[in-house]
């Protein structure tokens, strides 16, 4: 079974309800469909019915089963703008403004997340990171105890013996441009309760850099060595290590020579890339050239959860990120 049924697997035993409300593009309601056949989550779709049906209808997807909301008519438009206004009003929020902002799919779909009648949102096939996030940081806020959201890519890479049997986790990809030593610290925290919730796995992190245990020195590599034993003060019971080269933290030979005695070298499975540019560049040398699945950007540290999509992704990307976003509402 592959890893991603797997997840569509922990998301049968506790169906949760997620709200799509990106409801005019067809790849979301062809993931919809697939969604609804597969029986894995019940879907919200936010939009206007008329334009949902004339889609589906030209495009023979079949959604039944699907609750389709358009804000203004939805019996809960109201009381949500009451609720933004009250949450928004002191950074200047309006009552006018915030009936507007409430005809908008994405700040409904937040809405609904926010007030229970749903477990959580999937968006960004047709957004910018900033217009999925904006909303949730606003309505959602942070998760308690945590200090900072980021973004992290679940990475399956086939025939791959690296990693937990070619699963990773790769953070931050998506959000964070050049972290602190302490915001560092704060990724690699969650990255590893990430991975530890989705793929059921002790997390081995590793804080990636171009340097091993001192082998050259720089800004760059002392904010990675801050940044390591700041995790390992916050959270003790992590096994957590670095600064490492990549080779260092995943194969095992070169561990040996590179970082002896380490209990994450050679093993790691959640890695942690010192900026937005490695991440980035890290995750999708992977998946092109390994031909790797990747899921995400994946965000941690919201109080509940919601995913961004890539705008180039396909209906198939849509169904995992449901399928995960799921499973994180089960924790």
């Amino acid at each position: 079974m592959s890893f991603i049924s797997e997840i569509k697997e922990k998301a049968k035993s506790n169906i949760k309800t997620i709200v799509l409300p990106e409801a005019n593009d067809i790849r979301v309601l062809a993931a919809t469909q697939k969604i609804l056949s597969e029986g894995f989550a019940n879907i919200i779709l936010v939009g206007k019915q008329d334009e949902i049906n004339d889609l589906t209808q030209k495009n023979n997807i079949n959604i039944s089963g699907a609750i389709i909301v358009n804000p203004t008519e939805s019996e809960y438009y109201n009381k949500y703008v009451e609720d933004f206004y009250e949450l928004r009003k002191h950074k200047g929020i309006t009552i006018d403004s915030a009936k507007e902002l409430m005809k908008d799919n994405v700040y409904f779909g937040m809405m609904m997340v926010k007030n229970g009648n749903a477990d959580g949102l999937v968006s960004g096939a047709a957004h910018s990171t900033a217009d999925t996030l904006r909303p949730a940081l606003q309505i959602l806020k942070t998760a308690p105890g945590t200090k900072l959201v980021s973004a992290f890519f679940l990475m399956i890479v086939p025939d791959c013996n690296y990693g937990e049997n070619g699963t990773f986790v790769f953070s931050d990809c998506g959000l964070n441009p050049n972290p602190t030593a302490d915001e560092l610290s704060e990724i690699a925290i969650s990255s590893a309760n990430s991975f530890k919730s989705l793929v059921g796995k002790d997390p081995n992190v590793a804080m990636l850099s171009y340097s091993t245990y001192g082998s050259a020195k720089s800004d760059s590599t002392e904010k990675v060595i801050e940044a390591t034993k700041l995790t390992k003060e916050k959270a003790p019971e992590l096994n957590v290590d670095g600064e490492m080269q990549l080779d260092a933290a995943i194969i095992k030979k070169i561990a040996e020579s590179k970082a002896p005695g380490s209990t994450v070298a050679g093993k790691a499975n959640t890695l942690i890339f010192p900026n937005l540019d490695a991440g980035n560049i890290g995750y999708k040398l992977v998946q092109r050239l390994a031909r790797a699945e990747a899921y995400g950007p994946l965000c941690q540290g919201i109080a509940k959860p919601v995913n961004d999509l890539s705008r180039g992704c396909s209906s198939d990307d849509i169904v995992g990120v449901v399928a995960i976003t799921c499973v994180q509402a089960q924790a």
